[in-house]
């Protein structure tokens, strides 16, 4: 591994071996090797409800992103079986039924396949703060910690874009930005795929990411 220099390089060594001798299984480790550059995973769970205390994750979906590149033949998609059975709201929202989930893996099992998915790139999402911290509170007894990878928000990234649009007598800290899922695909010329499935709103917000990134890069 190359060595980075610098009062940077030295915070992300001294993190990394703290990091390190909290894991609590080093088969694991790979998780804190520097990422490969230009490249990421956006991600989405779809869960039984909004409470990150008590509600359980059902289903999750993520996809690699290479550069300007989605490569979505490196996608995972993964059923998960609950421990409760999958609240009627909540089916209306996904339409996964506990019989649809019933057969899903483990979720010790599943969260395995995903940390090897992942590796070390960070992760991109839409309000991926829900969907991490559902992620580590299972993860804790697997990792010791929880995912240590950066966390990109798309919904922050289209709220920097359009403040940048707007005229400096409205650029201030309560300006109103539209920021739901549909208004900002729409808005970028990104097709939509059906909501609130897993593998599909990982898709999108990958779309986002890259469209988002290359203004961005043009601006």
């Amino acid at each position: 591994m190359k060595t980075v220099t610098g009062p940077r390089g030295w915070l992300a060594q001294l993190r990394r071996q703290w990091l390190l001798h909290r894991l609590t299984d080093p088969a694991y480790a790979f998780v804190l090797e520097p990422p490969p550059p230009d490249e990421w995973v956006a991600l989405d769970c779809e869960t039984t409800g909004l409470n990150v205390r008590s509600d359980e994750i059902i289903a999750i979906g993520a996809v690699r992103i290479v550069g300007n590149r989605i490569l979505t033949s490196e996608r995972l998609e993964l059923l998960v079986r609950p421990d409760k059975s999958v609240p009627a709201d909540s089916v209306r929202i996904h339409r996964l039924r506990s019989t649809d989930v019933a057969q899903g893996l483990p979720i010790e099992e599943a969260l395995g396949q995903l940390l090897r998915f992942i590796g070390s790139r960070p992760l991109v999402g839409y309000y991926l703060e829900f969907d991490v911290a559902m992620l580590n509170r299972a993860l804790w007894p697997l990792l010791g910690m929880g995912l240590p990878q950066p966390a990109i928000e798309v919904s922050a990234m289209y709220y920097e874009h359009k403040f940048r649009q707007l005229p400096p007598y409205q650029q201030h800290a309560n300006a109103d930005i539209d920021l739901r899922f549909a208004t900002l695909m729409d808005d970028l010329g990104l097709p939509r795929r059906e909501a609130h499935d897993a593998l599909n709103d990982a898709v999108m917000a990958a779309l986002a990411f890259v469209k988002l990134r290359q203004l961005h890069g043009a601006g």
